[in-house]
């Protein structure tokens, strides 16, 4: 479901007086360390586990979600081509809750949008929304894929990373893609209604009772940097799968790229997109999250989102929590796909629509205009393409001022103005 948004035209007094700071190309660094050769590291990885003989004549499902993960194509090639070396029969199952519209057909979308295909893997992919029921948690059913579940053995396969809503020793990961990934929508649905505030216990608990009571063959858990290289893959067994992933969690917590500042009164994002993280824009870069478990992360004074990713096939999960947006990212968005993601979580202000401008030039501009008695020349600004990419970003003089002595900023170009289009959107 699209909607045409009308243009709006409502007078803000003051707006004409606002005037943009002039900003500063800067360089944030990270811990660049990463894998040079992905497959090489996989096969050796692959190659340390027990037991090869054991799949022979097997029907093997690797699971891939709807996060973006470097050489994803290659990585599931290499583990395909592994387990028929092995003498199994694999096949992909998307394992992804509700995303991509909560439909079979969606979900095989949005592979196929990170070049997950039948053809470039080199083997079946199996989609379907049809679960089977392992067991129950505090009186709610666990579920699983049917496909998988019915296979002789499942290799959960998954980025780990700082999930967008809640803190514990698991948070997205391997774990929950036992909880919730391959669930489906029925089982994310199920075991969302607990509430974010319980995920912290919840997501292990069920994972436990996953690796109890489900055919799991083996775990390959991806770390990537500040810089999205991929920096760890490990593999595990299902009798280590838990202390992996928490372990993996941490490394992922210390790689996580982060603004070198605290606070500012306006951040710029470019692009928010499924491929960068379930809220579209990560929460511990922005410090907005639906639950607020961010809220220390960043004090943004507003937010505005500018654009949508391809890769999130028009699903705008994360654009309620900007304080503007544009006429052409609603547009852009379709909201039936959005909603039926953002209500598997019941946060029902997760599905609201922010206020939007005709331009980007104009959404900035209120951004500025709606905060209190702002000297708008001496404006904290930044301004990031996403969230996954914050190693060269603007920030505003004023800013700049106030970072320029960190030995982990480097000082690139500038100062100089925003540059737009005639048509007033923002130019790279």
């Amino acid at each position: 479901m699209f909607i045409q948004f009308p243009e709006v035209h409502v007078k803000v007094q003051g707006l004409d007086e606002v005037q943009l700071p002039q900003m500063v190309t800067i360089r944030q660094r990270y811990d660049a360390a990463k894998i040079d050769d992905v497959e090489s590291a996989l096969r050796t990885q692959l190659d340390a586990l027990p037991d090869h003989a054991s799949y022979a004549g097997k029907r093997i499902a690797i699971t891939v979600g709807s996060r973006g993960i470097p050489h994803l194509p290659e990585m599931v090639r290499v583990m395909a081509d592994t387990l028929r070396a092995w003498g199994a029969e694999p096949f992909v199952v998307p394992a992804m809750g509700s995303h991509g519209g909560a439909t079979a057909e969606g979900q095989l979308e949005m592979l196929a949008g990170y070049g997950v295909t039948e053809v470039a893997i080199g083997c079946p992919i199996v989609s379907s929304m049809d679960v089977v029921s392992f067991g129950e948690l505090s009186g709610e059913p666990l579920y699983c894929d049917k496909a998988a579940y019915e296979s002789d053995g499942i290799v959960v396969f998954n980025k780990v990373k700082p999930h967008t809503d809640f803190r514990g020793p698991h948070e997205s990961g391997l774990a929950k893609m036992m909880a919730i990934g391959i669930a489906k929508h029925k089982g994310a649905a199920s075991l969302h209604s607990f509430g974010f505030h319980t995920f912290t216990e919840m997501v292990p608990a069920a994972a436990e009772l996953f690796l109890e009571r489900c055919p799991v063959a083996f775990g390959v858990g991806v770390v990537q940097n500040a810089y999205d290289d991929i920096c760890c893959i490990e593999t595990c067994t299902p009798e280590n799968m838990m202390e992996t992933d928490r372990r993996l969690l941490e490394l992922a917590k210390e790689r996580l790229a982060k603004f070198k500042f605290d606070a500012c009164d306006l951040l710029i994002v470019e692009q928010i997109g499924k491929n960068f993280s379930g809220n579209g824009h990560d929460p511990n870069v922005t410090g907005r999250s639906i639950t607020h478990s961010c809220d220390d992360v960043l004090d943004a004074k507003k937010m505005v989102v500018l654009g949508l990713t391809p890769e999130s096939h028009h699903n705008a999960a994360g654009l309620a929590m900007a304080d503007c947006t544009t006429r052409r990212v609603l547009n852009d968005v379709d909201w039936e796909t959005t909603w039926a993601n953002t209500l598997t979580t019941g946060v029902t202000s997760a599905c609201a629509i922010p206020l939007y401008a005709n331009t980007d030039l104009e959404a900035i501009k209120l951004c500025l205009r709606s905060c209190y008695r702002l000297d708008y020349a001496n404006a904290l600004v930044a301004r990031v393409k996403n969230t996954m990419e914050l190693h060269d970003i603007q920030v505003s003089e004023a800013l700049y001022e106030q970072i320029r002595g960190r030995d982990d900023v480097e000082f690139v170009a500038g100062p100089a103005p925003l540059r737009f289009d005639a048509d007033g959107f923002l130019l790279p």
